[in-house]
């Protein structure tokens, strides 16, 4: 037995929150590991609901999708955030890639039984790799692959995609409360007219990332 793993960010051209990555992993040969549409109450299936990236579902599909993915038994998955005053010190590539590490890390070494764990393939959207952690991996069997546009080619990276961006909205809601004059849970951080004007009018908040203003 082994597993896909696929990898994704959000976040990378926000101006404020994190840059947030998944690791989701898949039974390989399993029926999840084709997975193209998300169960719905009664055990039907919508065309509605296809797997895309989640850039192309909407909040309330996304969440759909989180709910299966977060239910389901024979799907692992972590997430990881770096911080804008990490992303304004190195970077958002480093950053993004700083992310990817730790969540592959994590979900390899704490989450996916020992047994699953040889000639597992783990597969990174464009963009990203798994620095500084490639040795580790390969030495326990992992491949390690980067795709570009792999969120619509491999589901696994596609799954991760919907956790990164429903746990990193969820969190920008949160931080929404904490900082309402800027408008974080309506456009995530991004530069949006009303979230320009918003910095103007009341200057940074700790949670923008200064480089990108």
């Amino acid at each position: 037995m082994r597993y896909i793993i696929g990898i994704d960010e959000v976040g990378r051209g926000s101006l404020a929150g994190p840059v947030t990555v998944a690791a989701l992993a898949l039974l390989a040969g399993g029926p999840t590991s084709k997975i193209s549409r998300a169960p719905v109450s009664g055990g039907r299936t919508s065309k509605n609901l296809k797997l895309r990236d989640s850039k192309k579902l909407s909040p309330k599909q996304r969440e759909v999708w989180f709910a299966y993915i977060k239910n389901h038994p024979q799907i692992f998955y972590v997430t990881a955030h770096v911080q804008p005053s990490v992303i304004d010190r190195i970077n958002i590539t480093k950053a993004a890639n700083l992310a990817a590490s730790r969540a592959l890390h994590k979900l390899a070494t704490s989450h996916l039984p020992p047994v699953n764990k040889k000639k597992t393939k783990i597969f990174l959207d464009g963009g990203l790799y798994a620095r500084p952690f490639p040795k580790l991996l390969l030495a326990n069997g992992y491949s390690l692959k980067t795709v570009i546009r792999g969120d619509e080619k491999i589901p696994a990276i596609a799954l991760a995609s919907i956790v990164a961006k429903v746990t990193r909205d969820k969190l920008m809601k949160r931080l929404s409360k904490k900082f309402p004059k800027y408008g974080f849970a309506f456009h995530k951080g991004y530069g949006t007219r009303a979230h320009f004007a918003a910095v103007k009018k009341f200057g940074p908040s700790s949670k923008h990332r200064l480089t990108f203003l």
